[in-house]
């Protein structure tokens, strides 16, 4: 029997209970959101009980009561250039992005169950710890985005491949709005695969650790104990709004799209539009044209796409730009470079799709 990871750290804990990794998540205060440490840590552990027979499935967590993971340190990230490498991308900048990307990898390729509990907020990076893998569990307070294009940036931790994944066009109006998505609507676009109210969470994590293991394959074990506890999430709102989403969202580019929302009116293609208003032109322009060119890709290749893409937005302005806005000075009234979407030029999107300096994402 393994026992817990001698890798403990204040952020992040690692322990075994009856057959079941358990991974928790403890950064309450900054809502969970995930260090290069804590990547560092976690990595390397999955693997072990990848290997480990005695490990039969894995359960992450979030700790604190109000968020599972939202999102990636990308204020560290930010403060790394900005404060201390006189503006120039660091070695945080290149470092942070290899290695969540590798463990977003490694999660979706991981051969034992693995349940993620997506009670509160999630967003970002935290999609990139859940997204991957088999059982993605959301409650009555879970809230999921993606929400990228605010700072600068674009839906990355396999974004490229799990929003290709959504019904429809789902997935683009996600990746360029941010849309904020309940139990329903998670498990409406896939996001999300089970809902169970958060009083049974205890319950069902216990059932969990004390399942037989004999009684069938680990996977058939753990969706038979967490079907169990699973109720109907309501109806989603999304599926209301399906048919504007797919007319507008298949739109080969932002002006387009913009558009396509102005011809149709109504209260959901207004909020739409009202949302990317406030969005980095740069941010929706890349994030449109990644998704285009993720249709089909493995996931190692959409996140050796999105290394690219985030080495590019490490040497441009939006990035900087949002997450001082928005994680900063939190005056949420970022000034975009360029500020208006007929200044982004075919040339400034494919720039973002370029070889880095350093060379390309590898992977093990």
């Amino acid at each position: 029997m393994t026992q817990p990871s001698d890798i403990q750290q204040q952020d992040i804990s690692f322990t075994v209970e009856g057959g079941v990794g358990i991974v928790s998540l403890n950064r309450p205060k900054a809502l969970n959101a995930l260090t290069l440490e804590m990547i560092r840590a976690f990595d390397p552990q999955l693997a072990a009980w990848e290997a480990d027979p005695a490990v039969k499935a894995v359960l992450i967590r979030g700790e604190g009561g109000k968020a599972f993971c939202a999102g990636g340190d990308v204020r560290a990230v930010w403060k790394s250039i900005v404060e201390e490498n006189g503006g120039k991308p660091s070695a945080l900048s290149r470092d942070f992005f290899i290695n969540e990307y590798r463990l977003n990898r490694r999660i979706h390729h991981f051969s034992k169950p693995y349940i993620a509990v997506l009670d509160g907020i999630t967003m970002g990076g935290g999609v990139g710890l859940s997204r991957h893998g088999a059982f993605r569990i959301v409650t009555e307070t879970s809230m999921i985005a993606m929400p990228e294009t605010a700072i600068g940036l674009f839906p990355d931790v396999g974004g490229s491949w799990f929003l290709n994944e959504c019904p429809g066009w789902t997935g683009y109006y996600l990746a360029l709005t941010g849309a904020r998505l309940d139990a329903a609507d998670a498990i409406y676009t896939e996001m999300a695969t089970h809902f169970v109210p958060q009083a049974k969470l205890p319950e069902m994590q216990a059932a969990l650790c004390a399942a037989d293991w004999s009684a069938g394959t680990a996977e058939a074990v753990v969706r038979k104990i967490v079907q169990s506890f699973a109720d109907a999430a309501g109806q989603p709102k999304l599926a209301a709004n399906r048919a504007i989403i797919d007319i507008c969202f298949q739109k080969d580019s932002v002006p387009a799209i913009l558009a396509a929302l102005e011809a149709q009116g109504g209260a959901f293609a207004h909020e739409a539009l009202e949302t990317l208003a406030h969005r980095s032109p740069t941010s929706m322009c890349v994030s449109l044209e990644q998704l285009r060119r993720g249709r089909g890709l493995s996931i190692e290749a959409a996140l050796a796409m999105e290394y690219r893409m985030t080495q590019a937005c490490m040497r441009g302005h939006d990035f900087f730009e949002g997450i001082r806005a928005v994680l900063v000075d939190k005056d949420h009234a970022p000034k975009w470079q360029p500020a208006r979407l007929q200044d982004v030029t075919q040339e400034l999107v494919e720039g973002h799709f370029a070889a880095p300096e350093g060379g390309d994402l590898r992977f093990d």
